[in-house]
């Protein structure tokens, strides 16, 4: 009876603990909201502006309150905040005590105290903005002013894993120790989430593209580098100085030829992409079994990187950039970095080769995982054959981007440096002038390695993998090159296109991305023994059934960090601006073709295939596949040589009136209908597209 007293006391305390847990928490949550939405550059990192409006007026915040934004009423985002957080204690409760058939005070208890601490997080993220602000500490300032999104999304995907954990508590299997294992057989569930992705991001940029959204620019020239290669016109697009090759040493999708012989289209280099970025999820399956001798953990990880921002961002880009050729490159650098560990090296170096025809940033990557297969790389069979394998690797990728960017890429530009030389004009006009300047000044480098903006930089790629990576410090020093590259870029732009906050928003950190998976998988593995190491002497029994709850938690934190970052980054059906009608992202506004869109076939209709076109950026790859396709735009051209007109052999101008970057909405604002109006014929004009045709005599 005593016993049996002392029990009830116990839980009641417990059950106490768990109440102060969910009101502090609730109130801690409530108070970082507040700020947030109190300083609309902040909310502009989680929500829209619309939405922000809509919400600051419901909450009756109108007047102005000095530098730092609105002053909100607490009450209603404190009552929000308990209502749903008690809402979810009384029902994961339930549902924790069904599934482990615990008494539902014990489920309230386990689940109100773990999973509300995470709630507290915000909390200290607040007291040291709090403390830059009084410090005017600026640099602290500004990365916590550009960081509570990840804040939000730590917070719930460490609560999301803490209730997936007590639902489904570790088996004794996950109770062993790691073994290193290999396996060739995929889980049907992977093939799911591999084809779930590959549909709706295939839908999705096949929607922008009918809905004239695609740029030819950066995005849709490579179709036309394909049509005009297999007509004899040449590797290029007219947008190009000459052949493509003066612009990067790219050429992946020349690959893609025989397919395109069946079906010449943009929608199908879409095609081609989406399934080769998610086909990054195997090798990631099989890098992560073998580290972890765990089938769900390489499981969850795979889904991480389907659900990871940065990927998306890969598929379509914040300016709607739909097709970047590098990002073939992820998934075989992946599936070279799972031969690797397999200790197939012929095929290995084979992927590695061909990842350097999506683009020459992959030398970056491939010459330090050179002096990691050299110095790391633990063959018993094959140590010597591996340190020297690593080092050739490893010279190979240095004298390869050498080559490229001294040599090749000025060769096919008639000695001109590569165009990208602008993007560090900070450090020199020329590659030779950008190295002698790090060489001369390494300070200015390491100021911009440890700036605000890298900072955040390195916090979009972590966060959303729940910082794994970092447990595999070796694997991931080999990004770092490509990542101090990324860091000292010139050209950088937020979702909302203001700022200047490096994020991978564009297609820069392709490369990385293999190395990030790779050195997660790795961490994954490694979960155990640092765990092992800070739980330090207990009874063996209860260290080994921590250790097992701390791996399982850590297989969940890697995904729901995934799925958490995406809901405020990621444009697809996962992140809050796809089903935000105030968003730039809003799904109706993007993926259903509006009227400009069901005009143009009218506008198309009107052009001969035979005729030589000059047309503005978005319907530039609708008429690629006529005689000549010109950019008409304020760029000066080769062909039109340098200067601000239409090429002389130009048959047809085509203006689309309404795209975001339009300047001209009448006849007379295009200057050759304005200064030579004997030569042009007015065609047609809708309001939404001007046609002129050349007079011929």
């Amino acid at each position: 009876m005593a016993s049996e007293k002392l029990s009830q006391a116990t839980d009641y305390r417990r059950l106490l603990t768990a109440t102060v847990c969910v009101f502090f928490g609730a109130l801690v949550h409530s108070l970082f909201w507040q700020s947030v939405v109190e300083v609309q550059e902040m909310a502009m990192l989680m929500m829209s502006a619309g939405l922000w409006h809509r919400i600051v007026t419901a909450l009756g915040g109108i007047a102005f309150s000095g530098p730092f934004g609105l002053t909100l009423d607490f009450a209603p985002i404190f009552l929000f905040n308990i209502c749903v957080g008690g809402l979810c204690w009384f029902m994961g409760a339930f549902w924790i005590a069904k599934k482990t058939h615990r008494s539902w005070p014990q489920a309230l208890a386990v689940w109100g105290r773990n999973g509300w601490l995470w709630w507290l997080v915000p909390g200290l993220w607040e007291l040291l903005r709090l403390i830059a602000m009084r410090s005017e500490l600026s640099s602290l300032t500004d990365l916590l002013l550009a960081s509570p999104h990840m804040v939000e999304s730590l917070t719930l995907a460490g609560w999301m894993a803490t209730f997936l954990t007590l639902v489904r508590p570790p088996s004794s299997n996950a109770m062993l120790p790691a073994a290193v294992t290999d396996t060739r057989r995929i889980p049907v569930a992977l093939w799911i989430a591999v084809g779930i992705y590959c549909f709706v991001f295939i839908v999705m940029n096949w929607q922008l593209y009918r809905g004239l959204l695609v740029p030819h620019g950066d995005s849709a020239m490579y179709e036309e580098h394909l049509w005009n290669l297999t007509h004899g016109k040449g590797f290029r697009s007219y947008l190009d100085q000459g052949l493509f090759l003066g612009e990067h040493i790219q050429f992946v999708h020349v690959f893609l030829v025989p397919l395109y012989w069946l079906w010449p289209s943009h929608m199908l280099l879409e095609l081609c992409e989406s399934l080769a970025l998610a086909s990054g999820a195997i090798p990631i399956f099989g890098i992560a079994r073998r580290h972890t001798n765990s089938r769900q953990a390489a499981l969850l990880l795979a889904a991480a990187y389907l659900l990871y921002c940065p990927l998306h961002f890969l598929d379509i880009s914040i300016d709607l950039k739909t097709f970047r050729p590098i990002s073939f490159g992820v998934p075989l650098m992946l599936f070279a970095l799972d031969m690797l560990e397999r200790g197939r090296y012929r095929g290995m170096v084979l992927l590695m080769l061909l990842a350097l025809s999506a683009k020459e940033d992959y030398a970056i990557i491939i010459a330090p995982l050179g002096v990691w297969i050299a110095l790391c790389r633990k063959d018993s069979l094959n140590e010597r054959r591996c340190f020297r394998l690593g080092w050739g690797v490893a010279v190979f990728g240095i004298v390869y981007l050498a080559l490229v960017v001294t040599v090749l890429i000025p060769w096919f530009r008639d000695g001109a440096d590569p165009h990208y030389s602008g993007y560090f004009a900070e450090l020199g006009s020329t590659p030779a002038e950008i190295v002698e300047s790090v060489v001369a000044n390494p300070w200015l480098l390491l100021r911009k390695l440890l700036s605000a903006r890298s900072i955040i930089y390195m916090l979009v790629l972590l966060v959303p993998l729940g910082f794994l990576p970092l447990l595999s410090p070796s694997r991931l020093t080999v990004g770092l090159p490509l990542f101090a590259v990324l860091c000292i870029l010139e050209l950088s732009t937020t979702p909302d296109g203001q700022g200047q906050i490096l994020v991978p928003f564009h297609h820069f950190h392709a490369p990385l991305l293999p190395i990030l998976f790779w050195a997660a998988a790795a961490g994954l593995g490694q979960v155990r023994i640092v765990w092992r190491f800070v739980a330090g002497k207990r009874i063996p029994e209860r260290q080994i059934s921590s250790t097992a709850r701390i791996f399982q938690w850590s297989t969940h934190f890697i995904w729901t960090n995934a799925l958490a970052s995406a809901l405020f980054l990621s444009f697809s059906p996962l992140g809050l601006g796809f089903w935000d009608r105030h968003s730039n992202w809003y799904w109706h506004a993007l993926y259903v073709p509006g009227k400009r869109a069901t005009l143009f076939p009218k506008v198309f209709e009107l052009i001969p295939d035979e005729a030589r076109v000059a047309s503005t950026d978005f319907i530039h790859p609708r008429f690629t596949h006529h005689e000549r396709s010109y950019d008409y735009s304020h760029y000066a051209r080769e062909i039109s040589d340098y200067e601000q007109k239409v090429p002389k052999d130009t048959d047809f101008i085509i203006i689309d009136t309404q795209h975001n970057y339009s300047e001209i909405k009448a006849p007379e604002d295009i200057r050759e209908y304005r200064e030579e109006r004997d030569q042009w014929e007015l065609l047609w004009h809708d309001g939404y597209f001007i046609v002129l045709k050349r007079i011929r005599i």
